[in-house]
């Protein structure tokens, strides 16, 4: 009996060697492959270089209300805000890289347990719209359950868009091609939303005369109106969005992102083989002073068009950039300029802390360790 557990022990410990051995010498193979790009500080040779190159989220995206502000107990909203936290810490940990070691030994269970929920959900979902769209007329009227009135034009959800889109062949988007872009704006668009527009409040908040700036052309646009923000205020309020693009570029939402490479490539004359990985960091790609001079100060014209016409393009990426990016980049930016033009319509705003004193946290987003202390004033004088 006792030949028999320590047989298994040892199996059990070559499988484990094995697999991390796989694993570690694969990123070795990819780093000796790759030469130091100029310019660079090596990392940590693992890693090989790196490469610098809410109305409810729920029913936009998916045709279907999660009332996620109303209700923290939805075992949808739970889940999202588990998952964060476990994918956060799964990628400071490499020796939990590997699925086999994460699942015997990590939290691979209770991240599976949870993948499942976010993908059930959204496939019934997925599903439902599939059916109602192939049924018009059970799909013409639409009770609304909170105002007991019936809604005669529909507005369209993000996800009726993916399932009648089609590529140049005219095929449809695959089930699962659907899911991950449902899954990528909802996971991805609650947070980072979020802690843009907290960004752009402080840094009006410690910079009255660009807050005087944003009042001035707020008020040209409502006047002493309480009325609700249309399309056509949202396309004249420019130097608000150039407000929200330098709170990007200061402190973008997500920190860092990462891209594998699909095949060898040469940059500036240096090899990178097919299957390296790039990690982005936009927070330091941002402050690049070619593109962006004296990049630590707060100055919101460098995003008016004579200031960024000719700028190279990946030079500002706080949705990505390419073929994999953020599918969701406009939706955000009128969200954030909706809520913040309600905010500032009635509220001038005061920082509480220096930018100094604000410790910054880089997980899956950019967040200030204790949060952002904030003054509102009820604004009493219009600026027009």
């Amino acid at each position: 009996m006792l030949l028999i557990g320590a047989t298994g022990v040892a199996i059990f410990i070559a499988v484990i060697t094995i697999v991390t051995f796989k694993f570690l010498s694969s990123y070795v193979h990819k780093w000796i492959q790759m030469k130091p790009i100029p310019g660079l500080s090596p990392t940590y040779p693992i890693f090989g270089n790196a490469l610098h190159f809410k109305a409810d989220g729920g029913e936009t995206a998916m045709g279907k209300n999660i009332y996620a502000q109303s209700n923290s107990d939805s075992e949808y909203v739970k889940a999202v805000y588990r998952m964060s936290d476990i994918i956060h810490r799964r990628q400071k940990m490499p020796w939990f890289w590997s699925d086999l070691v994460y699942y015997v030994f990590g939290e691979g269970r209770k991240h599976n347990r949870n993948l499942k929920i976010l993908h059930s959900f959204t496939e019934s979902v997925i599903a439902e719209r599939a059916r109602n769209m192939a049924n018009p007329e059970r799909d013409s009227l639409r009770s609304d359950s909170d105002t007991d009135h019936t809604v005669k034009k529909k507005r369209k959800a993000f996800l009726d868009m993916l399932l009648n889109a089609t590529d140049e062949q005219g095929n449809c988007l695959s089930q699962e091609n659907i899911r991950e872009e449902v899954d990528t704006f909802m996971f991805e668009g609650h947070d980072t939303t979020a802690a843009a527009m907290n960004w752009a409040i402080h840094l009006l908040g410690s910079h009255p005369e660009e807050q005087r700036k944003v009042h001035k052309e707020l008020d040209e646009v409502f006047g002493t109106s309480d009325r609700p923000v249309s399309m056509e205020d949202l396309k004249r309020l420019r130097y608000l969005e150039c407000v929200i693009k330098e709170s990007l570029r200061l402190f973008p939402s997500v920190p860092f992102f990462g891209r594998t490479f699909c095949e060898d490539c040469n940059i500036n004359g240096f090899k990178v083989p097919k299957g390296a990985n790039a990690i982005i960091i936009p927070y330091a790609l941002h402050r690049d002073p070619r593109h962006f001079p004296d990049p630590e100060e707060f100055r919101p014209e460098r995003f008016l068009p004579e200031n960024s016409s000719k700028r190279h393009p990946f030079a500002f990426v706080p949705f990505s950039a390419g073929l994999r990016n953020c599918i969701g980049q406009r939706f955000a930016l009128m969200e954030e300029k909706v809520i913040l033009s309600k905010i500032l319509r009635h509220f001038q705003v005061e920082a509480k802390q220096q930018r100094d004193e604000l410790r910054l946290v880089g997980e899956l987003i950019l967040r200030p360790e204790s949060g952002i202390l904030i003054q509102l004033t009820k604004r009493t004088q219009k600026l027009m």
